[in-house]
């Protein structure tokens, strides 16, 4: 990069298109940079009004494509910009991660500094101090990077319409990481207000990797609204090299289990590390992240230093520190979980590791172009699987690289626990007349549906709570005024919705802090709660020893002792997409005999499937590797019972649905009863006594018909629906999760969510919240269109029925897997060499 100076501007009464564009280019000459043709594109369509949506990949340019266009806008607007400056809000950047506000605020304020202009960059994040807010509310900067939470506060402050009415622009970062989320429904709605309040607003997305991308801009647009009709996608197209590297072991066990193989492979990265400036080391969860820092750091102890971790538990500090020294190049590795996937302008970093699955093919390209994050240059991600059958994942990757295969993301529909959240924020701030928004809410995507009775029932919900809950004052929020308007004037409901906005709900969160003082991060409780004082677990790379919880505070003092516990998250469980699902299956095919045969060129098998030539040949010596055309079904016997494996490979929450669902089918033949295990490519239905699969096959027990009602029976919807309704109690404010330094403990909070759903369950099952938390029990949770499609595949397949001797090697990450939640690592790793032992001597 060149060095930075000044770029000269020519005084023009009001410059034209072609001088503004001029300005840019001399700017990126400057650097030594060249604008791409996608760039300019976002420029041009920029400065005539229009809205839109920019697929470009991570690391192409992206901040400048519409940051430069908002600024050139502003002087075409202003002649006089270097002497007069007209302060006030202008454009808001939404971004979905705190960790990114900092590089595109840096970004912003070079080009505004670098073309004489005195724009303003501010960041408003839940990061943000209580005196820098209050100061921004005085005075707005002219760009605000902020987050859809931080956002959605802003609507809930007084005089909100004099914030906006000046802003020009809107741009959502990372929208594919939104969209399909709640977050992607508030932002639906703040952007319907703010076409209302500022009209000539310009609305743009930019999105990475996604399969749905037309529906990507209606969801982000509204689907009849005028923004849409004056929009258009620009795809920059940047061919980016990715080129995946599989780390494979020189022997390789013939029963391989999950956990095992990653750890042996640490001698393999450690030269890949040595060999490169800055390595970052993707982990699926933060559990697997803490190991992964201990372990590297137990066998080679000159790391310390040189070596950090990075996840969205570790205090904000830390993490802060650890981004700017990568950018530095003062650290030479990085464990990390997805709190590093998105846009973090790391140009530096040179190598990833991706350790384990990452299950999705966004997710992996999203992370591998974290390597050569600059435009033109190769990204080099290596793949480490954790047991051997995840090196069909790292064939089947290559083949979604090669294909440019990526995933939809399904936008959510009618969510009323949001719509209710946002109306009370709306009536905490100005107040509403319905008439009004109801056209304005219409209008976007998710609700494009709603009807007037449902419209009219949301109305009455924060007005009056719902039917069975009119005599209870607590839920009568909001206020209807003598001339219709709807307001909340109770000073402490205010308050409490304040602290309440947002769609993210987890467990309650603990801080984890010394006994003499220093914060060390955040864990959620539902671990804590499992441990008593004296316990040693591992947290931000530390063994640390429970001392007391006491003020929501967890409080400890360093250990010494080499054993201890693992935090787990209850976001640690990533399944397989869909799209993953059918590449893994393909490879999968590759190894069966009937499409060697119809093949026969070797050079068409990947060098991962060669590695596993040992572990096939054992499987179709013990059983089959199933071809296209074919659904296979083991069953065997050992000293727990009787085990039916069945592999659909279609990841874990499908497998789950599944197996509870075949279950259920079967105890309909005759009593029995199972437990059920399962991983992303197939389940166990375990029993004391025999199944009889023939029966099964013939009885049709994988038809599609009934199966809503089924599931239903089978799964105990109504105790995950319970689960889920807990989400949206919080959502739509009608539990309340107390404040900052006394939040409410996830038991009272579950407890309380209950009740209410008892209630809504015995007296109002037509209540809109209660139906709603069936709808994402099967549409989210049980991906019962995904379960509903698997069966179709199934039907058209050969149903082959392999009675086996002993355990086969597809079977034993499954059996391993359910012995994992019943033993200690260390019980677990000599019980599992013991099986493998076994199994080969009787082989």
């Amino acid at each position: 990069m060149t060095k930075r100076g000044k770029t000269s501007n020519k005084k023009t009464s009001s410059a034209s298109t072609k001088e503004l564009f001029e300005l840019a280019e001399s700017w990126f000459q400057q650097r030594g940079w060249k604008a791409f043709p996608f760039q300019k594109k976002s420029w041009k369509a920029f400065l005539q009004g229009k809205n839109g949506l920019l697929n470009a990949p991570t690391g192409s340019g992206k901040t400048y494509a519409l940051w430069f266009p908002i600024v050139l806008h502003y002087i075409k607007n202003n002649p006089e910009y270097q002497t007069k400056h007209k302060r006030g809000l202008k454009a808001i950047w939404i971004t979905p991660l705190r960790a990114l506000s900092q590089e595109i605020k840096q970004a912003a304020e070079r080009v505004a500094e670098d073309l004489d202009t005195q724009l303003t960059i501010g960041i408003r994040t839940g990061d943000t101090s209580q005196k820098e807010r209050a100061s921004q509310k005085r005075n707005m900067p002219d760009l605000l990077i902020t987050t859809p939470e931080s956002l959605q506060l802003l609507l809930a402050s007084k005089g909100y319409d004099k914030t906006f009415k000046d802003c020009s622009a809107i741009v959502i970062d990372e929208w594919h990481e939104l969209l399909g989320t709640k977050r992607g429904v508030q932002i639906e709605l703040a952007l319907s207000r703010l076409k209302t309040i500022s009209p000539n607003i310009r609305i743009w997305g930019i999105s990475a990797t996604i399969g749905n991308l037309e529906q990507a801009r209606e969801v982000l647009l509204g689907t009849n609204s005028h923004a849409f009709h004056n929009s258009l996608l620009i795809k920059a197209s940047i061919n980016k090299k990715i080129k995946v590297q599989s780390i494979i072991p020189d022997q390789m066990e013939t029963f391989p289990w999950r956990g095992h193989l990653g750890i042996h492979l640490l001698d393999e990265v450690i030269p890949i590390i040595k060999n490169s400036k800055t390595t970052l080391l993707f982990t699926n969860t933060r559990s697997q992240c803490e190991i992964w820092f201990q372990k590297i750091l137990e066998k080679y102890p000159e790391f310390a230093g040189e070596m950090a971790m990075h996840h969205g538990s570790v205090n904000k500090e830390t993490r802060l520190w650890v981004e700017q020294a990568i950018r530095n190049e003062s650290l030479k590795a990085v464990v990390c979980t997805s709190s590093l996937d998105l846009g973090v302008d790391f140009a530096p970093v040179e190598t990833i590791i991706q350790i384990g699955g990452p299950k999705g093919v966004a997710r992996f390209l999203q992370r591998a172009g974290r390597s050569g994050h600059q435009p033109g240059k190769e990204s080099v991600i290596y793949f480490l699987p954790t047991h051997a059958i995840e090196l069909i994942e790292a064939s089947a990757l290559q083949q979604a690289v090669q294909k440019n295969t990526v995933e939809d993301r399904i936008p959510y529909l009618n969510s009323f626990d949001v719509l209710v959240q946002y109306l009370t924020t709306l009536a905490v701030s100005d107040g509403f007349y319905p008439k009004d928004i109801y056209p304005e809410v219409k209008n976007t995507f998710c609700y494009q549906a709603l009807q007037e009775e449902e419209w009219q029932w949301v109305l009455n919900f924060i007005t009056i709570g719902s039917q069975s809950l009119q005599s209870y004052d607590d839920y009568k929020k909001v206020e209807i005024e003598a001339d219709g308007r709807f307001k909340v004037n109770n000073r402490g409901i205010a308050m409490r919705h304040r602290l309440q906005i947002g769609t993210i709900v987890s467990d309650a969160v603990l801080n984890v802090k010394y006994l003499k003082g220093g914060y060390i991060g955040s864990i959620e409780e539902f671990f804590i709660s499992k441990l008593t004082p004296g316990d040693v677990f591992t947290f931000a790379g530390r063994n640390l020893e429970l001392v007391r919880i006491k003020n929501m505070q967890v409080l400890v003092r360093k250990s010494s002792k080499r054993t201890s516990k693992v935090p787990s998250w209850m976001g640690g469980r990533l399944t397989l997409t869909s799209q993953m699902s059918e590449l893994l299956r393909n490879e999968l095919y590759k190894a069966s005999p009937s499409m060697q045969e119809s093949v026969g060129d070797k050079k068409s098998v990947s060098r991962e499937l060669k590695a596993l030539s040992h572990i096939f040949k054992q499987q179709s010596k013990e059983s089959i590797i199933p071809g296209p055309d074919q659904f296979l079904i083991e069953t065997f016997k050992t000293k727990e019972g009787y085990h039916a494996i069945f592999y659909p490979f279609e990841g874990r929450f499908v497998h789950e649905a599944l197996g509870s669902l075949l279950a259920y089918r079967i105890s309909l033949l005759s009593p029995i009863t199972f437990s059920i295990a399962f991983n992303d490519y197939g389940f166990e239905l375990l029993s004391d006594q025999e199944v009889d699969m023939q029966q099964v096959i013939d009885n049709d027990l994988f038809t599609t018909r009934y199966l809503h009602q089924d599931l239903q029976k089978s799964l105990n919807a109504t105790e995950m629906a319970k689960r889920k309704f807990r989400d949206i109690a919080v959502i739509s404010g009608l539990v309340f999760i107390g404040y900052p330094d006394k939040m409410l403990k996830t038991k009272h909070l579950q407890s309380s969510s209950q009740l209410l759903f008892d209630v809504f369950r015995d007296y109002e099952p037509e209540n809109l919240l209660f139906k709603q938390s069936f709808t994402e029990t099967f549409e989210h949770q049980l991906e019962e269109g995904r379960l509903q499609l698997a069966l179709e595949r199934i039907a058209t397949q050969e149903i082959v029925w392999k009675p086996c001797q002993y355990t086969t090697p597809f079977s034993f990450p499954i059996i391993t897997d359910r012995l994992r939640e019943k033993l200690s690592s260390e019980k677990l790793e000599d019980r599992v060499k013991r099986m493998a032992a076994l199994l080969l001597k009787k082989k």
